[in-house]
């Protein structure tokens, strides 16, 4: 498996491991209407695009294909953090994390911080993050309930 910054072309796959991630995986926790609101599948492709070129993430391929993908923010936010439904459980989240955490370290980040779904909650627990507060955000009319939860960078030992 190889962690590898987005390139111009991504787009689509990127989509499709977000799409996935939620329709096949995140739909065990969220009601088909939560996952249709947060993954329609008619979304804008141009807005699409846009957006994550805009958080300009990490990409995980496996031989040609792209499994999974995750950004850090220079505040240390994690706007997207997601696996393919079609391959969960197999390293490539904790791949990722390993790869969030060693940016965040050059970028001198003090902590980071993500709005994480009731699937990831365990996932990212499990890498030392706590949640702070618990959100009900509404997506296109409906309520998706998540939880803010930090890191704290500065207490490595």
């Amino acid at each position: 498996m190889e962690i590898r910054r987005f390139r111009p072309g991504d787009e689509a796959a990127l989509f499709r491991v977000y799409f996935t991630a939620i329709h096949e995986i995140a739909s065990r926790d969220y009601a088909p209407e939560q996952v249709e609101a947060w993954a329609p599948a008619d979304l804008d492709t141009g807005l699409w695009a846009r957006r994550v070129r805009g958080i300009n993430p990490f990409v995980a391929e496996l031989g040609d294909e792209i499994v999974g993908y995750a950004d850090v923010q220079q505040n240390g936010y994690i706007d997207h953090f997601f696996v393919s439904g079609a391959h969960p459980r197999q390293g490539i989240g904790t791949r990722l994390m390993a790869r969030i955490h060693e940016e965040a370290e050059a970028l001198g980040l003090a902590e980071l911080s993500s709005d994480v779904s009731k699937t990831a909650e365990p996932f990212f627990a499990l890498h030392g993050f706590h949640v702070v507060e618990r959100r009900c955000p509404v997506l296109r009319g409906v309520t998706l309930e998540n939880a803010w939860m930090r890191k704290d960078l500065k207490q490595r030992g």
